[in-house]
């Protein structure tokens, strides 16, 4: 493949506003043990927001602690609080799950993952599947298939349907155009501000809850059961990567999951906590952090400090990277400041804390925007996997997207001089 091939390949749109990405000649290769893993992962990550949901609902009723819900309600307005708790959506779960997986290693250099995020409104899903297409027709067997997106995404809304870009996704919504033209005629682009929902037509949801108020039907869209995904923010919460590993819910998660289930989902889980600044027993300690409180955390030596700290959801920080703080990156102070300001917000705006596990250096070829020579890249890798639900509860891997970033950048996500890939099996 050329870079004058792919560019000439481009929708008019670009696919997104504002932003670009390096294109490179070849997919990227996961071995078979990667790949198997990457395919069967979409099962227990779905079994594990639903495990989510049923925790959450029976704290919401008291029947375990409710605690709970009260964390993952914080910052929320009466309505939605009322509204996730409606006996009329208990069984709607999200039928779209993405995780960000980073390719990484263990002590014993192991090629592993660590999952930093389960996202069920997903971006990227025009770009993977433009992607996907462009490196099929040049004769690669791509991850998931050429149209492994497109027939996943028809699974969310059979008959077709409309499809909800909010002013705040703008960024996003070339693709999702891209997308939809890609679906057919019974499927439609509108913006979620201009949507009456006062039909029955089955939508699925570009936008997120925290922008509620700039959507005037908001409140009617969050009562429709053909909303995917569903109005159930607490499910967004990045806590539950936290909750996880809580000692007091360790029961609770034996008894919702299955032992296999739950065994892979923490074999990717780094450890988490929740940024609560309740004050500890003086002989108590925060788990495997060795001190009595967040100050003390605050106080942790650079190298003690292979930490990442973020908010938790409904807030436009809480996507994007826009809020990740990474300990060991930043000076003293200025972590120690993160800490205060992080457990300041735990009443309306709860942190969560994950042990940093940083990628491992790959090497991938890539075309240089400037002159189209082809160079290599060190970087490491953010993998995205799209698993679709369809309505029979089976899940099924629609297609993955590599992104590659400089070796030296801490974050990983989408960026001018980051690379964007589908994957394949290496032989």
């Amino acid at each position: 493949m050329t870079l004058e091939e792919i560019q000439a390949a481009l929708p008019e749109s670009k696919l997104r506003h504002g932003a670009q990405w390096l294109f490179s000649p070849e997919p990227f290769k996961l071995t078979k043990k990667e790949a198997k893993a990457v395919q069967s992962l979409g099962h227990p990550l779905a079994m594990f927001q639903r495990a989510s949901e049923n925790i959450y609902q029976r704290s919401a009723l008291d029947r375990i602690p409710s605690w709970i819900a009260e964390l993952l309600d914080a910052g929320k307005p009466d309505w939605i609080v009322q509204q996730q708790r409606s006996t009329e959506l208990r069984d709607v779960l999200p039928r779209v799950i993405r995780p960000d997986l980073i390719l990484t290693e263990d002590e014993n250099g192991k090629e592993t993952f660590a999952l930093t995020e389960l996202d069920s409104v997903p971006g990227g899903m025009g770009i993977a599947t433009w992607l996907s297409r462009v490196y099929a027709e040049h004769g690669f067997d791509i991850l998931g298939g050429s149209e492994g997106i497109i027939e996943g995404f028809k699974s969310l809304l059979p008959d077709g349907g409309k499809v909800l870009v909010s002013e705040e996704s703008e960024d996003y919504k070339p693709e999702m155009q891209w997308l939809v033209q890609q679906l057919g005629d019974a499927w439609e682009l509108i913006n979620a501000e201009d949507d009456k929902a006062d039909d029955d037509a089955a939508r699925y949801r570009f936008f997120e809850w925290f922008d509620w108020k700039n959507i005037p039907a908001a409140k009617k869209l969050a009562k429709m059961i053909q909303l995917t995904s569903p109005c159930k923010p607490h499910l967004e919460e990045k806590l539950w990567l936290a909750l996880l590993w809580s000692p007091a819910l360790k029961g609770m998660w034996e008894k919702e999951m299955r032992g296999s289930h739950l065994q892979r989902v923490r074999e990717v889980v780094p450890f988490g906590w929740v940024m609560d600044p309740a004050k500890l027993p003086p002989h108590a300690a925060l788990p495997r952090l060795g001190v009595n409180s967040w100050k003390d955390v605050g106080e942790f030596s650079q190298k003690d400090r292979r930490l990442v700290a973020k908010v938790s959801g409904f807030s436009e920080l809480a996507w994007g990277s826009k809020s990740v703080t990474i300990g060991h990156d930043m000076s003293g102070n200025d972590w120690s400041e993160a800490i205060d300001n992080a457990t300041a917000e735990f009443e309306t705006q709860p942190w969560m804390m994950q042990q940093y596990h940083a990628g491992r250096v790959v090497e991938h070829p890539y075309f240089d925007a400037d002159t189209g020579e082809v160079k290599i890249m060190k970087g490491r890798v953010r993998l995205c996997p799209y698993y679709f639900i369809d309505v029979s509860g089976k899940t099924k891997l629609g297609g993955a997207m590599a992104t590659i970033v400089p070796a030296d950048k801490k974050k990983i996500h989408g960026m001018k001089d980051g690379i964007l890939v589908p994957c394949v099996v290496a032989e």
